[in-house]
């Protein structure tokens, strides 16, 4: 039996469509690793992803490329760029807005991994 490699490839086709406004790929999300998940997300120029939440999910936003407008909570709008990180607590309202003219790519952290049957839309 062959022994797993401990490397995870990210691969572009995997990219798909959310309600929510943006597109994802599952770069690593394991049942065999409930501790964490990673996912690349894409949010067009000039689109507002939806307000919603993750129930008990904290998660992390590393901002890879482009420019954009985040709103977390009750906290003032901000604005991001490539390298910073959003914290965003689990069950707090959010959405993200790309401010830019090209593409805002952003990687989530999400501990413990996330599950789709705790995303919750508030639209």
């Amino acid at each position: 039996m062959p022994k797993p490699t401990p490397i995870w490839k990210q691969t572009i086709d995997n990219e798909f469509s959310t309600p929510e406004r943006c597109h994802i790929i599952e770069t690593y999300n394991s049942s065999d690793d409930e501790s964490l998940s990673i996912a690349r997300a894409r949010v067009q120029p000039g689109v507002t992803t939806a307000w919603h939440h993750v129930e008990g999910t904290v998660e992390r936003y590393i901002i890879a490329e482009g420019r954009g407008r985040v709103e977390v909570a009750d906290f003032p709008a901000a604005e991001v760029g490539p390298g910073d990180v959003v914290i965003i607590p689990a069950a707090v309202r959010q959405r993200i807005t790309n401010t830019g003219d090209r593409d805002l790519i952003f990687y989530c952290i999400c501990t413990p991994r996330f599950r789709q049957q705790n995303y919750r839309t508030l639209e």
